[in-house]
């Protein structure tokens, strides 16, 4: 029962690691985007700043902004396509670790059930060594 018990607790355990390591990659990538984003911004701006335009439907305005801001959006959409996966991943964590938590406290009674055995039948020795020698006095 205990190598069963064990197993299960270290395949929880793989599960909630393997949950955060989702979690946490998901995190870094809308950071990146976001990230991404700001850069563009910036080079957006310097760019209207440069050709004085910052009108989107000017005829003059220029393509590389037109281009950054697709960009940009693109990115920011990404970033917020992310953020409904990261709660989706946010919560298959936490029911991993409502599941680790589960296995462990099952093995912990199992533990205290088998301590309470073990000094049961402890009590019993005891309890016959003193009949023992009661009896032979």
């Amino acid at each position: 029962m205990k190598s069963r018990s064990e197993s299960l607790i270290r395949l929880k355990k793989f599960q909630v690691d393997e949950k955060r390591r989702q979690v946490a990659q998901i995190e870094m990538m809308i950071a990146d985007f976001e990230r991404m984003a700001s850069e563009l911004d910036q080079q957006i701006e310097i760019e209207h700043t440069k050709t004085g335009i910052s009108d989107v439907a000017h005829f003059a305005y220029s393509t590389f902004a037109k281009a950054a801001l697709t960009r940009r959006d693109n990115l920011l959409n990404s970033a917020n396509d992310m953020k409904s996966k990261l709660e989706a991943a946010q919560d298959g964590l936490a029911e991993a670790l409502e599941d680790l938590k589960k296995v462990e406290l099952l093995d912990q009674r199992e533990h205290q059930r088998e301590a309470a055995e073990q000094l049961k039948v402890e009590q019993a020795e005891y309890d016959e060594i003193g009949r023992l020698r009661f009896s032979r006095q």
